[in-house]
């Protein structure tokens, strides 16, 4: 077995890797660059080699500068993880050619399948169906209107090298080519170092369900199952789970039979994904081929007890498989959760600061799930707009679908994050919708049930309670505190409060000590809080109510409390029956009219600024071209109006909510 692997990676994969070298007693080297000095990666690993500047292109897209770095520390193998160089056939090629071993299925097997233009040529030839489209590079906007016009609309622009969500736009009209295709090769161009396109049919209301395959150099494939991926925001992978919801097992079995057919043919040797688009009806195509280690990897190992990254390590060092297709069975259900640095209450838009508190559910064995997150971030790291927005992965296993959905929702809920904008309670509110727990799932299921962006959720009648119940307890733990303060004060504790939810008030009396009892007078029933796990200062309220146990995220506010549980987020107030009244009298503030401005919704870099003072601009037309985390945002006018001013130009860095362009 190798003795020492360099990773050429960062962030959560290059933690993952280590965490299996570590358990097969390989020592490890990490390189980084500027914005990776300090982080857990290089905390972890046996060496470290500094190899550039913070920009991809310029450190983790250099392979000169990764096989300086295995020359430099003796490494036998290198680890490309995925992104970066781990599709990058020259790069494989090159490693080979300098006694380097390649953690990845050999250079010709990348070369025919993790090109997207040529997989799909060689898929053709092989006799599996693919979706309809131009298989050939497309030189400029020009051609691309004139092809994705012969496809018929709606079609799919995307970068050969494409993965992660990045290089990928859906046109449903020329506009939307004659704006994407740019941006699509220019997203390619600075996260893949090429910006070949191609462009094929747009199926709609699909569902993109992958296989798992896994090879030796002994000319053994088997597929281990498969995955749904069909829970997407702008074609980035935001929940996964194994297996799919769709699939029977003669479905299973074909897309199986077929992506391991596909995999022999071009003598695949290592861990690899075959995705297919398929309809509600079971119908499934070849869309692509990934040559490398998928982000979701976890929920395929959960379900199967296998380590692929183990796995890739052996093939690569030329073990036999040690076990043969009929070895594999499917146990439970495995969901996967991306934890986002985004605001999803501003459309998803990236979030970069820092992780002032971060602290994830416990790991392992809880009361009927187990949880895992994977991750390359600890409290107080900064997350960087150099790179990919992902701040961990959390998922669940259980023995049935249900189980682990509901395992996910509990897991969410202890999952405490501050300093930046993070998508936890989006997440939380698909695991509680009704839609995404009947299966019934699809590309579009993001954009189907969340039209008008996402808002958060309105408590249901059990969120009612708690958000009711925790404030209560909270007004008690600080009316305790602040009697213990003051002087001369006598008497019990005040018992007669109203707690208003949002416009909900309810009259309540608060009782108890360690437990709480809040006696709900309107209604006639008494909400019961024990096992209570707070203290003031802290963000994170637990305690069991009704025999249920629960988290929610708290912060004090003025006369009550900021309140969220899963997607359900409330300004609690704790008031006296009279300030109840008074309150009742109060005018509600006014939001400032920000109409007639338009706003950075994000902290980057201004790509382009498209309009200048003085110009007419129509509701819709492009205003500028932001660039954050590596991919590129157009900014539209939300109203027709004459440019006032112009407060930036190409080049220049932006903050969040900084005024780009006033109109008059």
């Amino acid at each position: 077995m190798f003795s020492k692997i360099l990773i050429a990676n960062r962030g959560e994969i290059a933690v993952r890797v280590i965490k299996t070298c570590r358990r097969l007693g390989i020592k490890t080297v990490v390189v980084y660059s500027d914005a990776d000095a300090g982080s857990l990666a290089v905390e972890m690993a046996d060496e470290t080699v500094h190899i550039g500047a913070s920009p991809a292109a310029q450190s983790y897209l250099v392979a000169d500068k990764i096989i300086a770095a295995c020359k430099q520390t003796g490494a036998q193998a290198v680890h490309p993880g995925f992104g970066f160089l781990s599709e990058n056939a020259g790069f494989a090629q090159r490693c080979a050619d300098e006694g380097i071993v390649f953690i990845g299925p050999n250079p010709g097997a990348i070369q025919a399948m993790g090109d997207k233009i040529e997989s799909k040529k060689f898929a053709q030839a092989s006799g599996v169906s693919c979706v309809p489209g131009h298989i050939g590079e497309i030189a400029d906007t020009a051609q691309a209107v004139t092809i994705s016009e012969q496809i018929g609309y709606p079609v799919m622009i995307k970068a050969s090298a494409g993965g992660g969500g990045k290089g990928i736009r859906v046109a449903w009209n020329r506009k939307d080519v004659e704006e994407g295709f740019p941006a699509v090769r220019a997203e390619a161009k600075a996260s893949f170092g090429d910006d070949r396109i191609f462009i094929e049919k747009f199926i709609e209301s699909p569902r993109h369900i992958e296989i798992q395959v896994l090879g030796d150099k002994h000319g053994n494939v088997v597929h281990l199952f498969e995955r749904e991926c069909s829970i997407q925001r702008r074609n980035q992978k935001v929940i996964e789970e194994a297996p799919s919801p769709l699939l029977d097992e003669a479905t299973r079995a074909a897309m199986g039979a077929q992506a391991v057919a596909l995999a022999k043919a071009v003598n695949y040797d290592s861990a690899g994904t075959v995705e297919f688009v398929a309809g509600q009806d079971k119908s499934f195509f070849f869309l692509e081929m990934n040559t490398r280690l998928q982000v979701e990897h976890p929920v395929t190992e959960l379900i199967t007890g296998l380590d692929l990254v183990e796995q890739m390590i052996r093939s690569a060092y030329g073990e036999k498989m040690a076990f043969e297709q009929k070895d594999l069975k499917i146990n439970g259900w495995a969901i996967e959760s991306r934890i986002y640095a985004e605001d999803p209450y501003r459309k998803f838009l990236p979030s970069i600061g820092r992780l002032v508190r971060y602290d994830p559910p416990a790991e392992g064995e809880h009361d009927g799930y187990t949880v895992r997150n994977d991750a390359g971030v600890r409290e107080g790291d900064e997350i960087s707009m150099y790179y990919d927005p992902m701040i961990s992965k959390l998922c669940s296993w259980a023995p049935t679908r249900i189980a682990a959905i509901d395992g996910m929702g509990r897991a969410l809920e202890d999952f405490h994050i501050e300093g930046l904008g993070q998508n936890i309670p989006f997440l939380a509110a698909v695991m509680d919708e009704a839609r995404f727990r009947s299966g019934n799932l699809a590309t579009s299921y993001i954009k189907d049930e969340f039209p008008e962006g996402f808002h958060g959720t309105a408590p249901t009648t059990e969120q009612l309670d708690i958000l009711t119940a925790v404030g209560a307890a909270m007004q008690r733990v600080y009316a305790a505190r602040a009697r213990s303060y003051a002087s001369g004060l006598a008497g019990a504790p005040r018992e007669d409060w109203v707690v208003a939810v949002g416009h909900a008030k309810r009259p309540v009396k608060i009782g108890g000590e360690g437990d709480v009892a809040v006696e709900l007078l309107d209604e006639g029933r008494t909400l019961e809080l024990t096992d209570i796990d707070w203290r003031p200062g802290k963000p994170v309220f637990k305690a069991v109510l009704g025999g249920k146990a629960f988290t929610v995220q708290v912060a004090p506010a003025a006369e009550g409390f900021d309140i969220r549980h899963r997607a359900a987020k409330a300004r609690v107030l704790v008031l006296t029956p009279r300030s109840a009244e008074l309150h009742d009298k109060l005018p509600e503030k006014q939001a400032a009219d920000t109409s007639k401005l338009v706003l950075s919704p994000m902290p980057g870099l201004v790509v382009s600024m498209d309009v200048t003072t003085g110009q007419q601009v129509r509701e819709g037309e492009v205003v500028c071209v932001l660039e954050a985390m590596k991919m590129q945002n157009i900014i539209r006018a939300e109203r027709d109006g004459v440019v006032k001013a112009v407060n930036a130009k190409g080049g220049d860095p932006v903050a969040a909510d900084e005024v780009l362009v006033e109109f008059a």
